[in-house]
């Protein structure tokens, strides 16, 4: 005999409480409106793919229902100012066709692009060496400051080795 027997009461409670018995609950969170700036600067050109994920997954829950936003109710800003800057000069374009276009994509929606000139002066570019969809800024860091100052959240893509395909991990 238990030296701590359960009455049945207690089995109904650890039945409710235990994991996968109930559903997770859906919520629609009441989004306003949305001022964001995102800080890209990575350590290899290729990982502006991924990070332009991060861009898609702000964007697409808030045009798509119950929300339904158009997308200039939406203020976002990308400040490059890492490797990544040579998917944007004009003779790499074939190389990171992928990425420029879905960048592109997302400037026709109202996504504003901005280059640091300090950095793109560090590769030798030119603001005329650059896509025709991007601005060049003075600086990263005080373009970082001055949207952060104007009430925009500052959201840092973190670009990590894939490890696992989901099919493999779930």
């Amino acid at each position: 005999m238990s030296r701590f027997p359960m009455r049945p009461m207690s089995w109904l409670l650890v039945l409710v409480l235990l994991p996968g018995v109930q559903a997770a609950k859906l919520e629609q969170t009441p989004y306003g409106e949305q001022k964001v700036v995102f800080d890209f600067y990575f350590d290899e050109p290729d990982k502006a793919g991924a990070a332009l994920y991060w861009i898609r997954s702000l964007l697409q829950p808030l045009l798509e229902e119950p929300y339904g936003y158009a997308p200039e109710f939406l203020d976002l800003k990308v400040v490059i100012h890492g490797t990544e800057i040579v998917t944007l000069a004009k003779h790499n374009y074939a190389k990171y066709k992928d990425i420029v276009d879905r960048m592109r994509y997302y400037a026709a929606l109202g996504v504003d692009f901005r280059v640091c000139g300090l950095a793109a002066e560090d590769y030798g570019y030119r603001p005329q060496d650059l896509q025709d969809f991007v601005k060049v800024v003075p600086s990263a860091i005080t373009e970082l400051a001055h949207w952060q100052l104007q009430g925009y959240a500052l959201i840092t893509p973190q670009v990590l080795p894939k490890k696992y395909a989901i099919e493999d991990i779930r």
